[in-house]
């Protein structure tokens, strides 16, 4: 029961963050292209890739803060479904380029943050 709400906390903390995140990365950036999504999943990968290697390194993530931090909070601060309806979205408004740019730079860019993530704990604790 103590996993299920660690995981049920993380996610509304989570949630609450990328909404608003979304929201403000779209009012600066306006409503051409995803950029709020993007942000948020590039963003999530980095702190995934912290979180894991701080954890690692320190041994300090017990069960269940992983699952408050990283199932919850970053499970649903981060977002593959919003992702692939972005993707559709642009797609059928028959913008192959913007799709293709989005599905490129979501994808590289989420993983190098995750890099970046490992390798900046990593730095700071070793």
């Amino acid at each position: 029961m103590k996993m299920l709400l660690a995981v049920a906390l993380g996610g509304a903390i989570g949630a609450v963050a990328r909404y608003k995140t979304d929201g403000w990365i779209t009012v600066v950036a306006g409503h051409g292209f995803p950029w709020g999504t993007l942000t948020v999943n590039v963003v999530g990968s980095f702190l995934m890739g912290a979180l894991i290697e701080f954890g690692a390194l320190r041994q300090v993530l017990t069960p269940e803060l992983r699952a408050l931090l990283v199932v919850g909070g970053l499970g649903a601060f981060t977002t593959f479904s919003t992702f692939a309806l972005d993707v559709a979205t642009l797609w059928q408004r028959g913008d192959t380029g913007s799709t293709a740019v989005y599905i490129a730079a979501s994808t590289a860019l989420s993983i190098l943050a995750l890099f970046a993530g490992l390798w900046t704990v990593r730095q700071v604790l070793t």
